[in-house]
């Protein structure tokens, strides 16, 4: 029998927010770490904000829904809010009841802003991977470490001479440029839009992009980020950032390994691992030089495992490009931009967690 096509809904309804969710849905996991990682910030989040004024949008609620964000792939903080007006999903995480209105984008812009202030997307990373349950999966002896473009969010008709010395052109707001012939270095040249990105690019051959570089370094025992941080982009910055992320660690009694690729294999940075009591067990370069890792490492087995392993971190940062939105993120400033960056990475680490835990160790 067909049934009728009724189109006046029922004038009242009750709907149990925990009632949709399955219970064995991810989700369910996530926010149970999540809430208690932003449990334990609340002292950090009080100094953020004024004790008298109206009450801001709970910043708990900002990053339940900045989450969302990254696990779903929504383009922006206006979709972010379309969502969240009709998705009973979204609204369980987040923390807002059915008949709530979900906030104007421009606010819940302003509002997330706020956050950068206290470095809160470091100490949610930190939070979460400090829960005892969570502890238990991360090796504190052996990690790797990497870097990646991230493209900023301008285009190369801004990179314009820091002299303003540049002709006339018409064409109106996108006009043709015709870069062949132009010498354009980040020495005599600056973005209009993001001043603070860099023309860099990523080998020979490769094509020059406006950018930042971003940096990770993972445990190796279940390939989770511990820390994550942002560089303004050069050829250095990957060393140096490596170097700023493993010395904390590397400051115990017992040795740890560092699993890296071609591009960290330098001299300077391979004797500075050796002077914290790290092991490189960095890749090889051998085209046309000689490398800094000689058979002291490369006898052990263990560095064939660290290499092996080294290369899972490529996995964290495609999640985080295609998933996360990190392939040319829709910040301007390095700031905003890294705090992007290491929000991402502790997004990514929730998105695994839930699988982790439940596999039997």
């Amino acid at each position: 029998m067909r049934g009728a096509d009724e189109r006046s809904g029922a004038l009242f309804s009750y709907v149990d927010l925990e009632a949709p969710v399955g219970q064995d849905d991810p989700l369910r996991t996530i926010r149970t770490i999540v809430n208690d990682a932003l449990a334990a910030l609340a002292g950090d989040f009080s100094a953020l904000y004024s004790r008298m004024g109206r009450p801001s949008i709970p910043p708990e609620k900002l990053l339940r829904a900045m989450l969302l964000q990254a696990f779903y792939s929504i383009r922006s903080e206006r979709q972010l809010m379309e969502r969240l007006e009709f998705d009973l999903l979204f609204r369980w995480f987040v923390g807002i009841g059915v008949d709530d209105a979900a906030w104007d984008h421009s606010t819940f812009s302003k509002n997330r802003d706020r956050l950068l202030e206290g470095d809160i997307a470091a100490k949610l990373l930190r939070a979460v991977l400090a829960q005892p349950r969570i502890k238990r999966l991360l090796s504190t002896d052996h990690f790797s470490v990497d870097g990646t473009l991230i493209e900023a969010w301008a285009s190369m008709k801004s990179f314009k001479p820091k002299d303003g010395d540049e002709p006339p052109v018409d064409g109106g707001r996108n006009r043709e440029t015709d870069f062949h012939g132009q010498k354009r270095s980040n020495d005599t040249h600056a973005s209009t839009t993001d001043p603070e990105a860099r023309l860099y690019r990523k080998g020979p051959g490769k094509e020059a992009k406006l950018c930042f570089m971003g940096h990770a370094l993972m445990e190796n025992r279940n390939g989770l980020l511990v820390d994550a941080c942002r560089t303004r982009a050069n050829g250095h910055a990957e060393r140096i950032a490596a170097l700023h992320m493993i010395e904390p660690r590397a400051d115990r009694a017992q040795a740890i390994t560092v699993g890296a690729d071609k591009a960290y294999d330098a001299e300077d940075f391979v004797n500075e691992l050796r002077s914290m009591k790290a092991s490189p067990h960095i890749a090889q370069n051998t085209n046309g030089r000689s490398s800094a890792i000689d058979g002291r490492t490369t006898r052990h087995a263990g560095y064939a495992v660290s290499q092996r392993i080294r290369k899972r971190i490529e996995e964290a940062f495609g999640w985080m490009k295609t998933i996360g939105g990190q392939e040319k993120t829709k910040f301007q400033g390095c700031d905003r931009v890294g705090w992007a960056f290491t929000f991402t990475a502790a997004a990514y680490n929730l998105a695994r967690l839930p699988k982790l835990l439940t596999t039997p160790a």
